[in-house]
């Protein structure tokens, strides 16, 4: 990599684009790119890291000093840029294959992959190993609290991955996991997502079995117990398998949890035989059994229960995680990134647990590709009903969707409210703020989920109250 000094990134301004970015000046190389779409927070850390960041793609950016070209996953063959670096023969590649070049060669790769909870479990990994001063390197993609950043330069053997499904680029259509050279994994779930590029279940799982292929058989993957899809995955491991989770027959078992004072407090027996009882810091039955995935993996790494224990301790979370943006008149508001019915209903009922006796609120906007879509609309209701009162917003850009494919939000209220739910659909973000603002009280507790900015909808609830 030393002949390697100019880098640029086309589309530089994603959230793992960006990071890798990063991860590249720090190494040392010069770095630059370009985007449409710069704005905070990846905009702020391209600039305080002294990345320089062109609006727009033009041919012209594409200078013959250029030693290798990063293509984000975001623009297509026919973006002007990448027509001008196939036109002057430059190397390029792409983000997933970069990140392996540059940072996984040589180093233990520790990769955490699923449906759900990545980002939490490879954040929570990470941060337990630096707190134990192992000095990982990191990519991951949510900002994490304890670093404020999303990505570090590995000081020492072990780099932590959050293991993407989706695909790498335009001219590599593989999820990007299967870039990432896995020694040990954490496997969180599986289940039907990203419906822009996985047309079934099927799919999704055939990706998987490809990935659980490609752990070394000195390795191992720890994945969540009763999974029926990741069993089905399995059959490819030519690794040691091991299970985590909170019933019986799990290799790794979770007893005695209770959240209190806002800790989750829990023991991990491994085969029957008492391991430690943990403390952490996160709110959430789900985040518990993260944690025991991280705990069984650091285990196997060498790490003691005291070391593990600690950083659970003093673990801050993730931005857009149940994260709370404020507290007016004793409304608290809280942000948090969930988009697939799973992780709603998960969400909803660790803020149930965590606010005992207070109402609680969702107020959801369908974002991401797969919510916008029918595929979980006689899903979603159920989820939701966690929720003492519903907000559901129109769709973000329902251009974006086939009117026949487009997700029904007035239908998805009526269907809570045959549950017995209370839910209302109003399409507007300053409509809703109203509307918050008229019927929200004291010691109410609003929960934001989106999987983007939702037009600021949280601090505007904030100011109205």
């Amino acid at each position: 990599m030393k002949d390697i000094k100019n880098i640029y990134l086309i589309a530089i301004c994603g959230t793992g684009m960006a990071a890798l970015a990063g991860l590249l000046k720090g190494a040392g190389h010069k770095v630059s790119g370009s985007d449409t779409n710069i704005y905070p927070p990846m905009s702020v850390l391209l600039e305080n890291a002294g990345i320089p960041v062109l609006p727009g793609y033009r041919k012209e950016n594409i200078k013959g000093d250029i030693d290798l070209v990063i293509v984000g996953n975001t623009v297509s063959k026919t973006n002007e840029e990448v027509q001008a670096v196939l036109e002057a023969g430059l190397d390029y590649t792409s983000f997933p294959e970069a990140l392996s070049r540059f940072f996984l060669e040589g180093r233990k790769s520790l990769v955490v992959a699923g449906t759900h909870g990545k980002t939490t479990t490879a954040a929570l990994l990470t941060w337990v190993l630096h707190a134990s001063g192992r000095n990982p390197g990191f990519m991951v993609g949510g900002w994490l609290k304890n670093f404020d950043n999303n990505h570090q330069v590995p000081e020492g053997g072990y780099f932590v991955t959050e293991g993407d499904e989706y695909d790498s680029a335009f001219f590599d259509k593989g999820p990007k996991f299967l870039h990432y050279r896995p020694d040990v994994s954490i496997l969180t779930g599986i289940e039907f997502d990203h419906v822009d590029i996985f047309k079934d279940l099927d799919q999704i799982k055939d990706a998987f079995r490809k990935y659980v292929d490609l752990i070394r058989p000195e390795g191992v993957i720890l994945v969540k117990y009763g999974d029926t899809n990741i069993q089905d995955v399995l059959g490819e491991a030519v690794c040691r398998v091991e299970s985590y989770g909170y019933l019986e027959g799990a290799d790794w078992r979770i007893g005695d949890y209770r959240f209190e004072g806002g800790y989750g407090y829990f023991s991990l027996s491994y085969r029957a035989e008492k391991k430690a009882d943990f403390q952490l810091a996160m709110i959430g039955r789900h985040n518990v059994e993260n944690a025991a995935a991280v705990a069984a993996l650091c285990i196997g790494l060498g790490l003691t229960a005291d070391e593990i224990n600690s950083a659970f301790k003093s673990f801050q979370g993730i931005k857009r995680r149940q994260e709370v943006v404020g507290v007016t008149n004793g409304v608290t508001v809280l942000d948090d990134f969930a988009h697939h019915p799973t992780a709603i209903r998960s969400t909803l009922e660790a803020v149930k647990e965590a606010y005992p006796g207070q109402r609680l609120w969702a107020v959801f906007e369908p974002r991401s590709a797969t919510s916008k879509r029918k595929v979980f609309e006689q899903d979603f209701p159920d989820s939701f009903l966690a929720a003492d009162r519903v907000v559901f917003a129109g769709l973000f850009a329902p251009e974006k969707i086939k009117k026949e494919d487009r997700l029904d939000p007035e239908r998805v209220v009526a269907l809570i409210r045959q549950k017995g739910g209370n839910a209302n659909f109003i399409p507007e973000v300053d409509d809703i703020v109203g509307f918050m603002a008229e019927n929200v009280e004291n010691k109410d507790v609003v929960l934001v989920m989106s999987s983007g900015g939702f037009g600021g909808i949280h601090q505007k609830i904030l100011d109205q109250l």
